[in-house]
């Protein structure tokens, strides 16, 4: 293929991914509102809700190792479109169920909520693997700025448009929806060359699995980056687990923010999300991008150490609106700008072949404390004031980085920075 046939090719990928990822996550988090109202509505238990939670992350801990594995020995595509078949049949029979049974059982939406995170798993470690092969070199931090925009996008509308259509429709109907979405986003993928600016890939059964796994591991313990990464992103992944919680806490039991308000204030993340991700599609790629991660969890750390401000001093309801709003938009764009300049470095950097396994590796070991986290800090929050939590987290999170990612590891990883100051 002509380099200028690749370049047209290059493009239409870029936007059918785009599309394809929206279209995705769009209908997922509508699903997810309707059987999180739905699970509350029936059972009014928070217990049952969080069980639901845990079954969305559980299976894609667990999976990441072996979808990791999958996306470096099989077909990526293959893997993009089984994954999407499996959900779409998963939704099918939640809709034949609820049509012919007229509701569905909680286990069944357990199962279900499962099934469709281990399916993600294995389809996103697949499609975060390929970026490379379906887009140039120079379009990397365009696609994965992309990414973050149409899932900062969805996040923003799926939360009022399943509302909306949980008022109007009947669950069956919304799964429908969910269903839809899925062909949609299947016949998009189907379209794409996986192999535009990669090697054709074929199952490599030489080696059985573990052994490819240990090489996986072998290969991230021999990059002083990777395990940095790994080893800030399971720190910051635990102590964000005090903000996940307390933000909520904060704002709807101990400052009685009503609803409407609260939603307004929580889709200001991802508006913040969205903006510096628009950003980071048009701007040039930094040179340091540990460096950049490093001071933006700093930056994060600081806001979280602030959060519970209004709790010590008194401030009008107004105001106190205003400035959770501006926190959340803050935090949104900080999350974004500590990611995104990693996640391009990653793409770059790492061996097409190894790729799948190492950001398996990334993604588990950033997810591995988040349940733990998630439950520690919900029983702290009940034994001790909320700005104490916040605030100390606020500190050792930014104690941890500043050890982590200090001078003498920056200095290993980008020698000639220190080379150009000497």
């Amino acid at each position: 293929m002509k380099e200028r046939q690749k370049m047209k090719r290059a493009v239409y990928h870029l936007w059918t991914f785009t599309i394809s990822k929206f279209i995705s996550n769009f209908g997922a988090q509508i699903f997810a509102f309707a059987v999180s109202f739905y699970i509350l509505q029936v059972t009014g238990s928070a217990s049952s809700f969080a069980i639901n939670l845990l079954c969305n992350v559980l299976p894609r801990i667990a999976a990441g190792p072996f979808a990791g594995l999958a996306a470096d020995r099989f077909s990526r595509k293959k893997i993009i479109i089984l994954s999407h078949l499996i959900t779409g049949v998963t939704i099918l029979g939640l809709i034949l169920l609820h049509i012919y049974s007229s509701e569905v059982s909680i286990p069944i939406l357990y199962a279900a909520t499962a099934i469709f995170s281990l399916a993600s798993s294995f389809s996103g470690i697949a499609f975060t693997s390929s970026i490379t092969s379906l887009v140039d070199h120079e379009q990397i931090q365009r696609a994965m700025s992309l990414n973050q925009m149409v899932i900062s996008m969805a996040a923003v509308a799926s939360p009022a448009a399943g509302g909306i259509l949980y008022g109007f429709l009947s669950l069956h109907l919304i799964f429908m929806i969910y269903f839809a979405a899925i062909i949609i986003a299947l016949i998009l993928e189907a379209t794409m060359d996986f192999t535009l600016y990669g090697k054709p890939r074929t199952e490599n059964i030489q080696e059985s699995m573990w052994v490819n796994m240990k090489k996986g591991f072998v290969y991230v313990k021999g990059s002083t980056i990777l395990v940095t990464i790994i080893s800030i992103a399971f720190v910051v992944n635990f102590f964000m687990g005090a903000f996940q919680v307390g933000y909520s806490y904060i704002l709807i039991d101990q400052l009685k923010m009503p609803a409407e308000h609260f939603g307004i204030a929580e889709s200001a993340l991802a508006i913040g999300m969205l903006v510096i991700a628009i950003y980071m599609s048009m701007a040039k790629e930094f040179k340091y991008p540990l460096v950049i991660s490093k001071y933006g969890i700093l930056f994060l750390g600081l806001i979280i150490g602030v959060y519970s401000l209004p709790l010590i001093i008194s401030f009008s309801y107004w105001l106190v609106f205003a400035y959770f709003s501006v926190l959340m938009f803050l935090i949104g764009a900080s999350t974004t700008f500590i990611n995104t300049p990693i996640q391009v470095m990653m793409q770059r950097d790492i061996d097409d072949e190894y790729k799948g396994r190492v950001f398996s590796i990334v993604e588990t070991g950033a997810q591995a404390l988040v349940p733990a986290g998630t439950l520690l800090f919900g029983v702290l929050y009940d034994l001790f004031p909320a700005p104490w939590i916040m605030t100390s987290s606020a500190c050792l999170l930014m104690a941890s980085v500043l050890f982590l990612a200090r001078s003498t590891v920056i200095q290993k990883v980008y020698p000639e920075k220190f080379e150009q100051i000497s």
